[in-house]
């Protein structure tokens, strides 16, 4: 039988009080092998979100069938308040369905996706911040550069600018922070002709610079793209087309930009620690967290503007003689064209 009434009967819920969710989908089935250092070093990213973050962030983690030592680990981290939402899930449902669980639900504006092998550093979030208030189109912005994300998914940053002086091929950044990247998937080094140039933008009213393109290892989204995520859950474990279509692509419909900082502000380190990641680890510093402006343009659903700039136009800038034509009227190299189509 039932005594006495329940105390949360007709009661509003509280307003949120984040801008700003993190999801981290984490596969460790074991601690040794290929895994010996996957735990230390999702601790290391964990720790770093907290430390770096230039606002007050909720974390969600989404354990994606790991053995049962590393959830009763995780469940201390969640006991400690390090983790604001913690899921465990005990088969192995997917990377992109892990995700799935936080991202149709959650109602913070932003909303960044990462992998449990991202190093945070300081002011990542500030920078995101910086470029999605430069470029009112941004949808999904990295705070880690990647080579040739010129020709992901930005088909509508191209034509947008088809003719502008505000897009050109530049001088990368920072060279060793995308060798480091190559070096954490498995490259032993990365040639000159990758770190050399990369394609940037420059915002229309102001001289903040962005890349052009963005990867999958970590970034942060306007959360309104996901209202048109796929009804149904991916098929694959991981990779696929799961990250294209429900990652990628949404920011497609809302005829949003895809974009990195110019400089680094994470590092992807892979399954086996390093010195140097130690070291860098130790010298991040507690960032203030009320710094952050979250006021950025709320992006629109555009059957049109998807159909003529990811439909038509993409089929024409795929066009190799067209592309090389682009490409070279952006400042890149005649002798570097075909390490970028």
């Amino acid at each position: 039988m039932r005594i006495g009434e329940n105390i949360s009967r007709d009661k509003l819920l509280d307003k949120p009080c984040y801008n700003h969710r993190v999801i981290i989908p984490l596969f460790i089935p074991e601690e040794k092998g290929y895994y010996k250092d996957a735990f230390s070093i999702f601790e290391m990213c964990l720790k770093s979100i907290y430390k770096t973050a230039n606002s007050n962030i909720a974390i969600s983690v989404i354990s994606n069938g790991s053995s049962k030592s590393i959830v009763n680990k995780l469940l201390g981290f969640y006991q400690e308040g390090l983790i604001n939402e913690l899921i465990c899930e005990t088969d192995n449902i997917g990377k992109v369905n892990s995700i799935l669980k936080t991202l149709r639900t959650c109602e913070e504006r932003y909303v960044t996706i990462t992998d449990a092998d991202v190093l945070f550093l300081n002011n990542w979030e500030y920078e995101i911040m910086k470029v999605f208030k430069a470029f009112p189109k941004a949808s999904a912005v990295s705070p880690m550069p990647v080579f040739r994300t010129q020709n992901h998914y930005t088909s509508n940053i191209i034509f947008d600018y088809f003719f502008s002086n505000k897009i050109k091929f530049s001088k990368v950044k920072n060279p060793d922070a995308l060798t480091k990247f190559a070096k954490s998937i498995g490259w032993e080094w990365l040639d000159e002709k990758w770190k050399d140039v990369i394609m940037t933008i420059n915002a229309p009213n102001s001289k903040q610079k962005a890349i052009v393109g963005c990867n999958h290892c970590i970034v942060t989204y306007k959360k309104e793209v996901f209202k048109s995520l796929p009804s149904y859950n991916s098929r694959y474990k991981l990779g696929g087309n799961s990250e294209g279509v429900y990652l990628d692509k949404p920011s497609m419909y809302y005829d949003g930009y895809r974009l990195s900082t110019y400089n680094n502000y994470a590092y992807h380190l892979g399954n086996t620690i390093e010195p140097w990641m130690l070291e860098t680890y130790s010298k991040l510093k507690e960032s203030n967290k009320n710094i952050v402006a979250f006021n950025s343009a709320v992006l629109k659903k555009s059957k049109f503007k998807y159909f003529l700039k990811h439909v038509i136009f993409k089929k024409l800038i795929a066009k190799k003689k067209i592309r090389k034509s682009f490409y070279l009227s952006k400042g890149l190299d005649v002798n570097k064209i075909n390490d970028f189509i």
